[in-house]
């Protein structure tokens, strides 16, 4: 133990103490690093911004914050930082900047390239993201599992592997409103059922009834607890033989529904369900009082007629005293007139902004290459397209910190295959900054052999304490309870 602290102090010391450079020139030359951190706007609570350039030159680093001049020593291109220091870095930093400047070793000396800012917001993000790690095709099941980020540190975990099972399907993790205490999430095919832990209890459901076309998907919290809304869906996938896109999931059918949680029953009425309209993506509002949701004229045969499929962003009055609707469905963006196809609403939880995913058709966006994330207004009703955080392949799956000010997303920018976690800083005039990818020690090795995907990235306010084992348990062992069904 006491050499392990002595190696730690020594790690400190290297990486906050490097001797001053002399710098001898200035090339002007734009570095290329990865992550490219260049000009983001960071939490003063995220885990250190490890990074890598990407040319064979002996490199150093000045860092200048505030009134303090740090050095530091490229170990073959990367640049390592310990966390106490980064840590006190951002402390002392936050609400301001730092300017970073790359010098490369050349026969004359040191050579400064353009520096470059990473500034230090003043608000902290929510110190857990929870993901699932998954084969980037849908076909693979022999490897899945729910997992947590402590995002001040590199410190990861499993919630629950489907190893620890029986090697089924497990997705649609869930919070209500960012409480990692409060959370659902489902399995298919073996021990199949929705698992939900809220107060306390565990329960496991059996959410397929006789009036429903499948089992409940896309679970969105009331914020009271009492509810959780979902989508049923008839979904198929197929692979394209020539098309960028390369996969394919389309519904031929589907109905949102509110699940009551009290009473064990599935609540809808016939303004969100039926078979001349396809209903999905249920979101509630911050107040509980409104029921989001993405809808398009019902098409088919499926799947010749999956291009015409595009969904518009509606909104529904919600009571939850009686879990009763209003009788009049409000359009937020008609995808009929606008054009596009809306998926993945999510409101802010100060009720200003509601961010949404928008692709060419459909609603399964995280299989769209032009799927880019846009903003409503929600006291104005104006739409923008938040251009800041799209690229040219896959943005969707995105969250809201507890206070508004960070969105994470997942992202395919970086090799067209992989959904990669990205936080993005939204100012208080809903402005959108530069994104950052999720830091991770020596990143350029990590993500280089990452064979996963990330799934629906979620944050959290604090860590989820099941334990797998327990959950697997559980779920072995548990009989599901069957829910009721209620048209209103």
């Amino acid at each position: 133990m006491r050499k392990m602290m002595v190696i730690g102090a020594f790690l400190l010391v290297l990486c906050s103490c490097s001797s001053e450079i002399d710098i001898t020139g200035h090339a002007n030359r734009e570095p290329v690093i990865f992550p490219d951190y260049k000009g983001v706007t960071v939490p003063c609570n995220i885990a250190p911004l490890d990074f890598e350039v990407t040319s064979e030159e002996e490199w150093a680093l000045k860092i200048e914050a505030g009134d303090k001049v740090h050095y530091l020593s490229a170990d073959n291109g990367l640049f390592s930082f310990g966390r106490r220091f980064w840590k006190k870095l951002l402390e002392e930093n936050r609400g301001s900047s730092m300017t970073f400047t790359l010098c490369f070793k050349g026969e004359d000396g040191w050579n400064a390239c353009n520096p470059f800012v990473i500034n230090v917001a003043p608000e902290e993000i929510d110190p857990y993201l929870v993901y699932r790690l998954i084969p980037p095709g849908y076909s693979l099941w022999n490897e899945m599992g729910i997992y947590q980020r402590d995002l001040t540190s590199f410190d990861e975990n499993a919630i629950y592997r489907n190893t620890q099972g029986r090697g089924n399907c497990v997705n649609c993790h869930s919070f209500r409103d960012r409480d990692p205490e409060d959370m659902l999430f489902h399995m298919r095919s073996e021990l199949a059922g929705t698992y939900i832990f809220r107060d306390g209890v565990k329960e496991k459901l059996d959410t397929k009834t006789e009036e429903t076309i499948s089992p409940l998907v896309y679970p969105y919290w009331h914020t009271s607890g009492r509810y959780v809304a979902f989508s049923v869906n008839k979904t198929n996938q197929t692979l394209h033989v020539r098309d960028r896109n390369q996969i394919e999931v389309f519904d031929e059918a589907s109905d949102v529904v509110v699940y009551d949680v009290e009473n064990h029953e599935i609540v809808t009425a016939d303004l969100l369900s039926g078979d001349s309209w396809f209903e999905t993506f249920p979101t509630f509002s911050p107040d509980g009082r409104s029921l989001y949701f993405c809808t398009s004229p019902a098409v088919g045969p499926m799947p010749d007629k999956f291009k015409e499929a595009r969904y518009s962003l509606c909104r529904v009055d919600f009571n939850p005293d009686d879990c009763s609707f209003g009788t009049k469905v409000d359009t937020l963006y008609n995808a009929l007139t606008e054009g596009g196809s809306v998926s993945f609403p999510r409101i802010s939880p100060d009720g200003k902004m509601l961010v949404f995913a928008l692709s060419g058709y459909g609603n399964f966006s995280i299989w769209h290459k032009d799927s880019d994330l846009y903003s409503v207004n929600l006291e104005t009703g104006e739409v923008s397209c938040m251009n800041p955080l799209n690229s040219d392949d896959v943005e969707s799956y995105h969250s809201w910190s507890s206070d508004s000010r960070w969105l994470a997303f997942s992202s395919r920018r970086d090799d067209g295959l992989y959904t990669k976690p990205y936080f993005a800083y939204i100012d208080s005039d809903g402005n959108a900054h530069k994104p950052f990818l999720l830091p991770q020690r020596n990143p350029k090795k990590y993500y280089d052999s990452q064979m996963y995907a990330y799934n629906i990235p979620e944050l959290v306010s604090g860590k989820v304490e099941f334990k797998g084992s327990e959950i697997a348990d559980f779920a072995r062992n548990e009989k599901a309870v069957k829910l009721k069904y209620n048209l209103k």
